[in-house]
């Protein structure tokens, strides 16, 4: 038998000792993964060509309530060409686009690349993982849907030619606005993320977040029109139509004669109700998601 070579291999006593710092758990854990998840919403920390998209989109959120107050700081008194409550009319396309473009790849990539052992090997419960990831996408969203509505609020008043009047007159719009641009996020938000979810691959999750805004819109609007009395309950299902309800109810505003929430003759209380049973439903399908998926 030949003697075994001493270059076969060798033990090392190099030192290594059992970690005794502080152990932060669950809601630290929680917490690092809202940041970074909220960070990739927005490109942060990766390649230059994934910043454009959400980047881009925002910008373009922002573009009405930037050209509402240089009319009414040209003019030098409050104009509205632009109220806060209708202002989800003119940011519909890119909210659809950032939720289009970017729910997809809050869940995808660690579906796609099956890193979901890694964060289920610590203290992070399955639950956390999903609320902790939508509660991120939320946030970014209500840069777009919360973020151009303080800016409209808080610039009409600093262009107003009476601050003092301004304030006393509409100081209820700012915790209005609050209120109508968290609740955009959240029902928009989860909803993407359900279809983004159980979609499978990217490709399909955009097609499906797409189509649930912009293929409802005027489906709910034939429905409306043509559906009788049944049809007028498509206005609690194209996710456009009901937020415009959600802001009209929160502001305590009535449609105009045009609107499809006017047309339907549904009381206006009933749009955030439905609000947050959608919220609710996306929310449990989420949760269920990742509850039933393989790590």
């Amino acid at each position: 038998m030949p003697p075994a070579d001493p270059r076969a291999g060798a033990i090392y006593d190099l030192g290594y000792r059992t970690y005794e710092g502080p152990r932060l758990g669950r809601p630290a854990a929680a917490l690092a993964l809202y940041t970074f998840t909220l960070r990739g919403c927005f490109g942060i920390g990766r390649r230059t060509g994934a910043k454009v998209i959400p980047f881009t989109v925002t910008a373009f959120a922002f573009i009405p309530a930037l050209i509402q107050l240089g009319v009414a700081a040209l003019l030098g008194s409050r104009v509205d060409i632009i109220a806060p409550w209708n202002y989800l009319g003119y940011s519909e396309v890119p909210v659809a686009l950032f939720c289009a473009g970017v729910a997809p790849e809050v869940f995808g990539r660690d579906l796609r690349y099956r890193t979901l052992a890694l964060y289920f090997s610590r203290p992070l419960l399955r639950s956390d993982y999903a609320l902790a990831k939508a509660a991120a996408f939320i946030t970014a969203l209500a840069v777009l849907t919360l973020g151009p509505l303080l800016l409209l609020v808080i610039g009409n008043g600093l262009a107003s030619d009476d601050l003092a009047g301004y304030v006393a007159d509409h100081w209820r719009e700012l915790p209005q606005s609050l209120a109508a641009g968290l609740a955009i996020a959240a029902v928009a938000g989860l909803g993407s993320l359900a279809i983004a979810a159980w979609a499978g691959r990217r490709a399909y999750a955009t097609v499906g977040i797409a189509a649930w805004f912009l293929v409802t819109l005027p489906l709910a609007n034939i429905l409306v029109e043509i559906g009788g009395g049944a049809g007028r309950y498509a206005a609690w299902f194209s996710p456009f139509d009901l937020l415009y309800g959600v802001a009209l109810a929160i502001f305590a505003r009535d449609p105009g004669p045009d609107a499809i929430q006017a047309r339907a003759d549904l009381p206006i209380a009933t749009y955030p109700l439905l609000a947050a049973l959608h919220a609710g439903a996306a929310l449990g399908l989420v949760l269920r998601r990742f509850q039933r998926v393989q790590a």
